[in-house]
């Protein structure tokens, strides 16, 4: 159990301590006033697959000519694009199947957004690890040679890594290779693990390394005779050697060490000294902290927690060491020993939030776990909504400093914090979301709170979160090739030296960015290796490394690399840089810059690779040829909209940062989908096809039977649990979602797709 810290006495217990949890419960009998409704199909996790997806036909570029003027000319003042002609994004419902590599020669990935099944014969799967330049049903995709290549061009070369995500049922399970007391195969320079893409030669008594190309010496007991074609006889039955990504089982090297008080990572063959010690791995600890002001009371918020938590207790890993711990606050914190029931019910008006977190912090201090604060705030600082638009950014920058140094505390101690924020006014969520960005949590955000329909979606969220694949005390790294270097990382972590980012909890629905930049030319026709490397604690106890590898050929051709373009990846990347500015730029700056970049790009491959066009052709390249859209979009998103309140912002910065590559483009281009002739349509699945966000496509006589399949169906697709409201016109107390129309004007702005 926890330790007892002066007069605050904390006891866990283990799952498989049943009567223990009834005495918890009855410490919720003053609280549990009202109960989230049985959700409908809550027992199903969300799936990822089945989405819509952009797909290329096998063109090279697309064109779209302009409309004829009033007097019959194109290309006059009055002429503009013929809304018909512009690309949409074509829905597919069949499911993909993707090899990564085909030969020696690696194969592009699928739209992230569509539903595929991959196997992995050499390259990792790209649900793990996606690059920006690598979308062609024709091509292979290619890596720039050289950074003024890539600057011409105007794109992006990052990757988007998502360790954890969720894989299709029909996909095979990621191998677990054990090297004994040894460990895994490394390149002794720089430090990369045995992968497909290693080179043996000397009759295997050596390997070149696919990173740095050092040429180190085969361990005795690995090695193996060659075969003609140069590889090893065996390295079909070894998955570290066929598969681009396998997992290692840990050695005690890879333990976390606690030096001067501060917990490590690094890896070390030197004996241990006295000033340095070995921690176990952790196990899996859930600590709820519930607001029980008088506030939250009144408004439910403290009832629908509590209901929540006590259903999904049942729902925690079934691990021997899983471990739960509660405590309440209002204007003081309050813990609690389990074996004892509550005297009396306290009322206090206060929220003590930091000191609650603080508290908490405290009794995990020693094992690290994870941290599930059920809040409600009222700061009422509603006047700081009344600056400029050129100057509210100011208020997405967090205020009060100190929350950041905790964060960063509880980080070097494997605390990961996940907030969910019940309020009903402005609570300052870009200060607040500082804690769950750097402790590898999550931020959820119910404005304003209804106990009668909230309370379904808080179960929801808060089911998937503790039940989701998901690891703890992590550190991930990503090394490449000569002639690439990570420049940054964007994501929830906390990170302490250049190379590495640290990951108190890792999910399946988190992923991080990672900047590259050239340091050297490479070679034409050669290839650029990446490698993630994740060392992390599952929820059972264990130390695991799972390695993902990715290799691309080089080009020196622009045309090859705007060919080779990954939309939804570059447009990830896109979302995720703007989000980065947001706090820090006005508005209508931002979206000059968003628009310029959109420009330099299709002009650049206008400029240097369809030269022989007419000057009266828009002329698009057709892996990029929805950017245009997606960029508008992006602009009416609620990010860069002038008019959105200054928590919904925040919280859709939170929300961008570790967004996955198949989630991006739905945030900022949602389906609309007609429910009223839902029975007069044959489709392959649940969802219909999707149609244009246009106004006109809009009715409002829904089939109710049906309407609700379909609203299951979506929620099933996304990591948090999907509100449904109805908009009705002219209703002041929900947002026009004609705010969003790409395809026609808006409120905000008079800008459709044509005129854009």
């Amino acid at each position: 159990g926890f330790r007892s810290l002066g007069s605050c006495n904390i006891t866990a217990y283990q799952r498989q301590q049943k009567s223990n949890l009834a005495l918890a419960l009855n410490l919720f009998k003053g609280y549990m006033n009202v109960l989230p409704p049985p959700v409908s199909g809550s027992a199903q996790p969300p799936r990822m697959f089945g989405m819509a997806s952009p797909l290329p036909n096998q063109q090279a570029m697309a064109t779209i000519s302009p409309t004829m003027g009033p007097a019959g000319a194109a290309g006059t003042g009055l002429s503009r694009i013929d809304p018909n002609q512009i690309p949409r994004p074509i829905p597919n419902s069949s499911v993909l199947l993707h090899e990564t590599r085909h030969g020696n020669q690696a194969n592009p990935p699928p739209p992230a957004t569509s539903e595929f099944i991959v196997r992995d014969t050499g390259n990792c799967s790209p649900r793990y690890m996606r690059c920006t330049i690598n979308q062609n049903f024709l091509l292979v995709e290619q890596i720039p040679c050289t950074s003024d290549l890539l600057t011409t061009s105007g794109m992006q070369l990052a990757l988007l890594v998502q360790p954890f995500s969720l894989p299709h049922p029909s996909e095979e399970p990621i191998q677990i290779v054990d090297f004994g007391e040894s460990g895994p195969v490394r390149c002794s320079r720089c430090k990369c693990y045995i992968n497909p893409f290693m080179k043996f030669v000397d009759q295997g008594k050596r390997f070149i390394c696919n990173l740095c190309g050092f040429t180190d010496k085969t361990p005795r007991e690995y090695q193996c005779n060659l075969g003609p074609d140069g590889r090893r006889r065996d390295a079909d039955e070894r998955p570290e050697l066929c598969r681009g990504t396998v997992e290692f089982v840990a050695t005690r090297e890879y333990l976390v060490r606690i030096l001067a008080n501060v917990l490590s990572f690094v890896p070390s063959i030197v004996l241990l000294s006295h000033a340095c010690s070995v921690r176990e791995p952790m196990p899996a600890i859930f600590f709820f902290l519930i607001d029980v002001s008088m506030n939250a009371i009144h408004t439910g918020a403290t009832a629908g927690a509590c209901s929540a938590i006590s259903r999904v207790i049942a729902d925690l890993p079934e691990g021997p060491l899983t471990l739960v711990g509660i405590a309440t606050f209002d204007s003081t914190i309050h813990f609690y020993n389990l074996k004892r029931a509550l005297q009396q019910n306290n009322k206090m008006a206060d929220s003590a939030f930091g000191a609650g977190m603080q508290g908490a912090f405290l009794a995990m201090k020693s094992t690290g776990g994870k941290l599930l604060s059920c809040l409600l705030l009222a700061l009422g600082l509603f006047l700081l909504e009344r600056l400029k638009e050129e100057e509210a950014h100011r208020l997405l920058q967090p205020v009060d400093r100190t929350l950041k140094t905790m964060a960063i505390e509880f980080a070097e101690y494997q605390v990961s914090v996940d907030v969910f924020i019940t309020t009903q006014s402005y609570v300052d969520i870009a200060s607040i979301s500082v804690v769950p960005r750097t402790t590898g949590g999550q931020m959820y955000y119910y404005h304003p709170f209804s106990a009668l329909s909230d309370p379904a979606k808080l179960y929801n969220d808060l089911r998937w979160n503790v039940t989701r694949p998901q690891g703890f005390e992590a550190v991930m790294r990503v090394r490449c090739s000569q002639g690439v270097q990570v420049h940054e990382y964007t994501g929830n972590f906390c990170k302490r030296i250049p190379t590495d980012i640290d990951l108190p909890a890792i999910d399946c629905d988190k992923s991080i960015m990672v900047t590259l930049k050239h340091d050297d030319k490479m070679q034409d026709g050669t290839e650029c290796s990446f490698q993630c490397a994740l060392l992390y604690t599952t929820v059972y106890g264990q130390r695991r490394i799972r390695v993902s590898t990715l290799s691309l050929p080089c080009t020196t051709m622009l045309s090859n690399l705007f060919r080779s373009a990954d939309l939804d990846t570059q447009f990830s990347c896109f979302l995720k840089q703007a989000a980065l500015e947001i706090p820090f730029v006005p508005l209508p700056q931002l979206r000059e810059q968003v628009t310029n970049l959109c420009i330099y790009i299709l002009h650049s491959y206008r400029k240097f690779c369809a030269t022989v066009s007419s000057s009266g052709q828009l002329i698009l390249p057709e892996a990029l040829k929805l950017l245009p859209l997606y960029t508008l979009a992006l602009i009416k998103s609620i990010g860069l909209r002038s008019d959105g309140r200054i928590d919904d912002r925040s919280f859709w910065i939170s929300y961008v940062f570790p967004l996955s590559t198949q989630l991006t483009i739905p945030l900022v281009y949602p389906r609309m989908i007609s429910i009223h002739d839902l029975n007069s349509k044959e489709t392959d699945g649940v969802i219909p096809p999707a149609i244009p966000l246009c106004s006109e496509h809009q009715y409002d006589n829904p089939l109710s039977k049906k309407l609700n399949e379909v609203v299951n169906e979506i929620r099933s697709q996304r990591c948090n649990y999907l509100r449904l409201r109805l908009c009705k016109k002219e209703d002041p107390s929900v947002r026009s979602p004609s705010i969003m129309f790409t395809n026609s004007g808006s409120p905000c702005t008079s800008q459709d797709e044509a005129k854009f």
